[in-house]
């Protein structure tokens, strides 16, 4: 009864405390119903009808608003291939009563087998009549299969590109002998006389009238041209058809007619090769092919192989490793065996010395200036051993009194560096810058005396020698009773070349001929009085050498 009366009589502080909780109570049910209005109705995803075409096929499938073109064909349970594509594009967002296309894609590779018709070459052949043709080498065609992609949209073909090309068998060119026989009167030659003609090797024996071919296959280059001491063996450079290649060096043996050929498996070689005095062994240098002028980066190496009498060739030997090769040694240097083959000479842009096998340095014996060209080009002098082993002949760059740099000097004189002391010697003054001495073998004279001349060419207008044609000069070894053979005055001069001495006496009274190349024929010039022979008539020589 008290505790009634109690609340009954409470306190006016109690009275407001209940009222205070009525009144918040009333306001969270307001923001209880304020918040129930915020949130949105959930309402079922609307649906979209799209028009599906497969293979011919057509159907149509229910899929939610905003699906994409792919979602749709999924939903149709249309199997997609990795290749196939569709009508819109996969990605492509749908609406209501859209088309989509399947577009089905493929791809195969197919191998087809072209014929790679045979060239026709003609071959003049100056042993044969004019006018007379003969099948030299019968043509047969090669073979090269091509790959190429083909793509299909719904099994029709719509591409068709080229993948890969292979030759899988070389065309064989078809050769026809033509007769060009010159009405030159055949002379007696002694020993092997080996031409470059029209990108082929042929070689005379006994008379000029007596010719054959030995390589007709129409690529050698002229770099390199060679034949051996013994003259059974022709060096010749091929020129390449592979990428990055320049040529290749090969062998072929011409004492005989067994065709013999070696590919020595060397290849890029631009400057020097050539036989020992041994005649089986080579050493050849080789050059990095660039694609800017002059077309390589010389690695001024020196690599030596041996070839024999079956045709196997020993493991290359690297005599000198690649190096810089002084100035300008990027255009490369040029080598000459001694006649002993025990070691060589060499020359370069900035001078010439000595290589001792055994031994990697270089030995400097004549230091030159060297030429500013001004071009893509570098000048190396020429450059060959004294029969005797006792001395080089080369030509050094003089400079002119005067001249802006002695680099860009136009004087060049002959020149022989004494290998057993004593200062190099100028032996004739102003010759032009490729006079390519070359000593003669050496004569036995009546007096008991060993003796050999020089051969040399002398630029016409010797300041302009870059440019100028010369004359054949010969002199005795020590340039005394020098003396001009060929052309006669008045004509017109030979172009820069190392002409070839008679391996023998030509008539048994010590009689030398000189082999030369003018105006793209072979002329033949007696050592001692002048006299030319013609030989050849069909301008297409290049290169001779005699042995």
């Amino acid at each position: 009864m008290r505790l009634y009366h109690s609340w009954r009589v409470a306190p006016k502080k109690y009275t407001r405390y209940i009222i205070g909780l009525c009144q918040v109570s009333r306001i969270g049910l307001v923001i209880l119903l304020l918040l129930s209005g915020c949130v949105a109705p959930r309402v079922t995803q609307a649906q979209i009808t799209v028009n599906i075409t497969v293979d011919g096929q057509k159907d149509q499938v229910l899929i939610p608003a905003g699906s994409t073109a792919q979602a749709a064909l999924i939903a149709a349970k249309v199997n997609l291939n990795p290749l196939d594509r569709s009508d819109p594009p996969f990605y492509t967002v749908l609406t209501d009563g859209a088309n989509v296309r399947l577009i089905r894609v493929r791809e195969e590779f197919k191998v087809e087998q072209v014929v790679i018709p045979y060239e026709h070459q003609v071959l003049r052949n100056e042993s044969m009549p004019e006018g007379e043709t003969r099948l030299s080498q019968p043509g047969v065609n090669g073979i090269q299969e091509n790959t190429y992609r083909i793509v299909y949209e719904n099994g029709v073909e719509i591409l068709r590109s080229p993948v890969k090309s292979v030759v899988v068998k070389e065309a064989v060119p078809e050769i026809m002998m033509v007769g060009s026989q010159a009405p030159f009167t055949p002379i007696q030659i002694p020993g092997r006389l080996a031409y470059l003609q029209g990108g082929n090797a042929w070689v005379m024996e006994k008379t000029t009238g007596n010719r054959r071919p030995v390589v007709n296959s129409g690529d050698l280059d002229g770099r390199i041209f060679f034949l051996s001491p013994d003259g059974t063996w022709l060096l010749y450079t091929r020129r390449s058809t592979k990428e990055g290649t320049i040529n290749s060096l090969w062998v072929t043996k011409v004492n005989d007619d067994s065709g013999m050929t070696i590919d020595l498996h060397a290849v890029n070689v631009v400057h020097f090769a050539a036989f020992a005095p041994d005649s089986i062994t080579i050493a050849y240098s080789t050059v990095e092919p660039r694609s800017i002028a002059p077309g390589w980066q010389a690695n001024n190496d020196l690599v030596t192989v041996t070839i024999g009498i079956s045709g196997f060739t020993s493991r290359p030997i690297v005599k000198l490793d690649p190096n810089s090769g002084g100035v300008y040694g990027w255009w490369g240097t040029n080598f000459a065996w001694a006649p002993d083959g025990n070691r060589m000479a060499y020359s370069r842009p900035d001078g010439v010395g000595i290589l001792e096998f055994g031994k990697s340095d270089l030995i400097p014996l004549l230091n030159i200036t060297p030429l500013q060209t001004g071009s893509d080009w570098a000048w190396v002098p020429g450059l060959t051993w004294g029969p005797d082993g006792k001395e080089l002949y080369t030509v050094d760059h003089i400079p002119q009194q005067g001249a802006s740099s002695p680099e860009v000097s136009p004087l060049f004189d002959l020149t022989a560096v004494p290998l057993e002391g004593g200062a190099p010697i100028r032996l004739v003054s102003q010759v032009g810058m490729f006079a390519y001495p070359v000593p003669s073998p050496v004569q036995h004279l009546d007096s008991d005396e060993d003796a050999y001349q020089v051969a040399f060419l002398q630029a016409i207008f010797p300041t302009q020698s870059e440019t100028s044609n010369y004359r054949l000069n010969v002199m005795d070894r020590d340039g005394s009773n020098q003396r001009v053979l060929f052309p006669p005055e008045g004509a017109p001069g030979l172009k820069p070349q190392q002409v070839a001495w008679s391996p023998l006496v030509a008539d048994g009274k010590n009689t030398r001929m000189i082999a030369v190349i003018y105006q793209d024929n072979i002329w033949l010039v007696n050592a001692t009085d002048g006299q030319a022979y013609q030989i050849t008539g069909d301008g297409l020589t290049h290169r001779v050498d005699w042995k």
